[in-house]
């Protein structure tokens, strides 16, 4: 940012030239009328030369001047009689002065005898008074003299002579206003352009400058950290304010450079109670040091600085400041923040959160580990680590050493440039970062690193899919074990209660029966010759009735021979599936040969049979018994073979599959053992992808299968896909005819046929599919039943709610008339329809917003409404239907299930086969969750229907995701009015304390406007580096950026409110 411009009504002989201009933009150097000097009355002694000699004495004049080029064009623009008058009245002002005291050599030769006494013990106090005047000229006269006088002080080597004085002073002169009035000559040979070259350029002289910070004068710290502070707006300045600083660690003996500064930013006892400008200093020369130099671009360069004042305690500190409510002050302090802010957010952005916790160790940690975990850089960062376990931890000797070396060298890899510039002063020097990286890098390492990383990547993988094989396993052990327990108990709570009932109705049972024998034994009393009637076992069965005698009936058929059991019933069809035709013969069967007699009206076909397998042509053949009328009696296939290439077609037609290879390996491939596929070729293919991403052989899928996958070989996405390859009647039948050509069968075929010999094999897999995504349903379910009972329950027992619905009722008898009003209550969709009434004063507020304001005002605990109501927005994504559909599906799955169950047993179990044993089991334990989740959804239904007619819905009509998702929509509505509430009464707060501050701020300018144009000769405040001393002061230099951020602020403001921050961002004052 340019540096503010003064105006120039303070300043020497020439200010009354520039209100010719007719501009705002006053030149940059200016210099002061004297009280007495009266324009009106001044006329030119000497007559006026010519044109060409009047531009020539002009010129020198002006040089003199060290004017800027644009107002150097302004001054040669002036009419001549100006010109001439100018002259003329600097030439009578320099005659005026033409003492010993206008010379540069006086000056030097008292700052030298001044320096060679180094004590004020034995001066007096008028001694005192009168060097400090002797200062105080030197500094006017750098000011004040023509560009001749600099040029001759610079060259006398002036400005070494006052840093010598600096270095010389002993303590009674560093604390008196002698040192202010050095530092002043120093601000002042600054201000000229030449004079700030020749400064910057010393080699010592920031470093001395800054070692008057260890005074306790309070005007010379101001003086020299607004020196300082302006030099970091030079370019160049900034690295030598940081060498500087460094530099007066060490003179202090401070344990960090800028321990001073903050030491000074917290004092608040005597002098330093309102000392306003000295804190006010610090923060401007802070802001200065934080965002000029590589702090304008460089985000890591900023956190690096900030990093060491926040060690130092700086915020608290800031936070104390605000008590002293100084316009000034508090911008410095809002940039210092708000600069922060954007850095913090910055920084968080490239780790895909909100905010860092910077003073976490733990998470700080955390975030470099998950950011580097699994890359080339984590060996070498566990090894940074390691290493630093064995630096030395003692408190003693030079351990802080150690790791203060540690801590550089890291901020000098982080900060250094691409040339290999360091912005910070470096621990190292002659540290080039890249060239040290570069001359790491070997290509034949490099090699060697991506070889071995490859093999450990296949290594990793290979060890990460078996311990998530594990991992699934131990997690299915897991489950099960714990469904068990939790069914277990639940049993046992069922037999304990169903016990009770039993003894219960037992004791009714025995009552009964004693009744029953009374009334018997009444009724043989009564009627003579009955017979008399035993009464049986309390309890017991009814003895059977006799069977009658029937003639003519057959007996039953008498067992097989040998002792054998009757055939078990036919297996269950598979679900989803059509059942077989009757009549088809089982698996394994071998078809009749060709050629064998048809039926008796047909004849046999005499068809020539090829010399190789050839590809299945998929037909659907007609039944022999509907061949009849038909036109296939008519027709006659011999004729065509006669006709036919049956080479041709079975060349083409092979069964036997060429594998593809390159084309330099044709040659070689009639070599080759030849593939059998019979399985259509598309299928074949999808069915070997699977296959090779399962990573199984037959053998150990048919274990799998067998054993209801123990070992957690088959993912729930891979059974799902292995449901879409289950082998069919016609891919059965033609393995069979091939079966002894299985070592020639390709993958895919090899496949289909070791799962066609497993018995049953499409239901078990549908069986081990249910069983594995049970637990996955039952999960899914479970919450959305559980979400419909909480969220019933609540809309039922909210008081809060009550009382708001009781509100809004009474705003709406109010605000209606007619037949709208007069209302006992209304339906709950009108909740969502109070947004919609617009205020008729302005437009952006709605009676949700003035119904907030009043529940705020009269009814705060109804405000408490939504924390009574958390589980409808889960309830209001419950779709009735469909929960509905999923428990009908896991019913029709369970009884499947269980229907295989049943049939598996009564066959005899084949070695390894543990169907039974686990389905069991597994049965056993669902059955209970399912039944337990149908109760539940129950319970749920009642609860529901119960929460609908308490608010006055018709029950058949509602759904849940309906009635539930109006209080969710109202609850969202509700929050964001409250949100757009508290936003418009920040924002009317805002302007409120804008407007206020901007009156102050006002009213402070035309008290410096006063003070100014009431200002006597003395001190000069005008000059080029005044202005940007000025301006830092002020934090007018900041003004741009602050806008900016302020302005970010805002739109991330609006975007989302982070309310877990570190610090909360509504101490700024803005």
């Amino acid at each position: 940012m340019a540096p503010r411009k003064r105006g120039g009504g303070n300043r020497g002989g020439l200010s009354y030239i520039f209100c010719c201009f007719n501009s705002n933009d006053h030149p940059e150097i200016t210099y002061r009328l004297r009280e007495d000097f009266a324009l009106q009355a001044m006329e030119p002694a000497l007559p006026m030369p010519g044109y060409d000699e009047l531009d020539g004495m002009f010129s020198e004049l002006v040089d003199e001047l060290d004017l800027s080029e644009k107002h150097r064009e302004a001054m040669f623009a002036l009419p001549a009689e100006k010109k001439w008058q100018i002259y003329c009245s600097k030439k009578k002002e320099q005659e005026e002065n033409k003492s010993a005291t206008s010379w540069p050599e006086y000056y030097i030769d008292q700052l030298n005898s001044m320096a060679a006494r180094t004590t004020l013990l034995a001066l007096e106090k008028e001694d005192e008074e009168e060097r400090n005047k002797t200062i105080e000229s030197l500094k006017t006269a750098l000011r004040t003299q023509p560009m001749r006088f600099v040029t001759r002080f610079i060259d006398l080597d002036g400005l070494t002579c006052i840093l010598n004085f600096l270095k010389s002073m002993d303590y009674e002169t560093t604390e008196s206003q002698i040192h202010t009035s050095l530092i002043g000559c120093i601000k002042a040979l600054m201000n000229n352009s030449q004079g700030r070259a020749h400064v910057l350029s010393h080699s010592e002289s920031i470093n001395i400058i800054a070692q008057s910070l260890a005074t306790e004068n309070i005007k010379t710290k101001v003086a020299v950290l607004e020196i300082m502070g302006a030099v970091c707006l030079v370019p160049g300045g900034h690295k030598k304010i940081l060498e500087a600083m460094m530099h007066y660690q060490r003179f202090a003996c401070e344990r960090t450079r800028f321990q001073t500064l903050i030491n000074d930013l917290d004092r608040s006892t005597g002098r330093y109670r309102d000392e306003v400008n000295l804190k006010t200093a610090i923060m401007s020369f802070i802001n200065a040091v934080l965002s000029q130099g590589a702090g304008e671009t460089s985000l890591e360069f900023r956190i690096h600085l900030r990093y060491e004042f926040l060690m130092l305690g700086i915020q608290p500190v800031i936070d104390k400041l605000r008590s002293h409510e100084n316009s000034t002050l508090d911008r410095h302090l809002d940039y210092f923040e708000m600069l922060r802010n954007e850095d913090e957010l910055a920084l968080s952005k490239r780790f895909e959160l909100v905010h860092i916790d910077t003073k976490s160790a733990n998470q700080v940690f955390d975030l470099i580990r998950k950011k580097i975990n699994h890359t080339d850089a984590h060996p070498h960062f566990m090894s940074v680590l390691h290493h630093c376990l064995l630096m030395p931890h003692k408190r003693s000797g030079n351990t802080v050493q150690y790791w203060l070396l540690l801590d550089r060298i890291v901020q000098q890899m982080v900060l250094q440039n691409d040339k290999g510039h360091d912005p910070d002063v470096t621990p190292l020097e002659n540290f080039n970062v890249k060239n040290v990286v570069r001359m790491l890098v070997n290509e034949n390492e490099v090699k060697q690193w991506k070889e071995q990383a490859e093999k450990m990547r296949k290594e990793h993988h290979e060890l990460q899919q078996r311990f998530e094989k594990k991992e699934r396993e131990c997690d299915a052990k897991t489950q099960e074990k714990e469904d068990m327990m939790q069914t277990l108990n639940k049993m046992k709570e069922k037999l304990e209660k169903e016990s009770t009932e039993h003894k219960n109705v037992k004791q009714q049972v025995a009552e009964l029966t004693g009744q029953l024998h009374e009334l018997s034994t009444r009724r043989a009393a009564v009627v003579p010759g009955g017979p008399p009637v035993g009464p049986g076992p309390p309890g017991g069965p009814l003895p059977p009735p006799p069977v009658p005698a029937f003639g003519g009936m057959c007996p039953p058929p008498p067992p097989p021979p040998g002792g054998m059991m009757p055939p078990p019933p036919p297996p269950p069809p598979p679900p989803g599936g059509p059942p077989p035709p009757p009549g088809c013969p089982p698996i394994g069967g071998i078809p009749p040969p060709p050629g064998a007699p048809l039926g008796p009206s047909l004849k046999m076909k005499n068809i020539p049979q090829p010399s190789n397998a050839l590809k299945s042509f998929n037909w659907s053949k007609l039944a022999e018994n509907k061949l009849e009328g038909t036109v296939w009696m008519e027709v006659d296939d011999a004729k065509v073979f006669k006709i036919l290439d049956l080479e041709d077609i079975e060349k083409t037609f092979s069964a036997y599959q060429r594998q593809q290879k390159e084309a330099e390996d044709d040659a070689l491939s009639s070599k080759k053992v030849k593939e059998l596929s019979v399985i259509d070729g598309r299928r074949a293919q999808n069915c070997n992808i699977l296959l090779s991403r399962l990573k199984l052989s037959n053998e150990e899928m048919k274990r799998a299968i067998l054993t209801m996958d123990e070992q957690e070989d088959l993912p729930k996405d891979m059974l799902e896909q292995l449901l879409k390859f289950v082998p069919e009647k016609s891919d059965v039948d033609l393995l069979e005819e091939h079966k002894h050509e299985l070592d020639r069968m390709a993958k895919p075929d090899r496949f289909f046929y070791e799962m066609s010999r497993i018995n049953h094999y499409q239901q078990r897999l549908q069986s081990l599919y249910f069983k594995k995504k049970f637990a996955e349903r039952i999960a899914e379910i479970k919450p959305k039943v559980e979400a419909l009972s909480r969220a019933s329950k609540e809309v039922l027992h909210s008081r809060n709610l009550k009382q708001l619905l009781e509100v809004v009722l009474a705003f709406g008898n109010f605000m209606n008339k007619g037949q709208r009003g007069n209302a006992y209550g209304f339906k709950v969709s009108s909740l969502n329809k109070i947004a919609d009434t617009k205020s008729s004063i302005d437009k952006n507020i709605t009676l949700l917003h003035y119904l907030i304001t009043i529940l705020e005002k009269k009814y705060p605990k109804v405000l408490m409404f939504q924390e009574d109501l958390q589980s409808l927005s889960d309830a209001a994504k419950v779709n009735m239907t469909e929960l509905e559909k999923d428990i009908g599906n896991m019913r029709s799955g369970l009884k499947g299930v269980e229907s295989e169950l049943e049939y598996q047993k009564k066959r005899p179990q084949e070695p390894g086969d543990k169907f039974v044993s686990v389905v069991s089991q597994f049965v056993t334990v669902a059955s209970f969750s399912f039944s337990d989740v149908e109760d539940s959804l129950i319970e749920a239904k009642e609860l529901f229907l119960k929460a609908v007619k308490h608010f006055g819905e018709d029950a058949s009509k509602m759904q849940p995701d309906e009635f539930f998702g109006i209080f969710d929509q109202f609850l969202q509505s509700f929050a964001e009015a409250q949100q757009e509430n508290e936003n418009m009464r920040k924002r009317k707060e805002e302007e409120e304390r804008r407007a206020k501050m901007e009156a102050q701020l006002k009213e402070q300018r035309e008290r410096e406007r006063k003070a100014r144009k009431a200002k006597a000769n003395g001190e000069d405040d005008g000059g080029e580096f005044d202005d940007l001393v000025s301006a830092l002061r002020s934090g007018e230099v900041f003004d741009k950026d602050l806008s900016k951020m302020k302005r970010n602020r805002k739109r991330i403001n609006s975007q989302t409110t982070d309310a877990s921050r570190e610090r909360p961002v509504t101490k700024l004052n803005f």
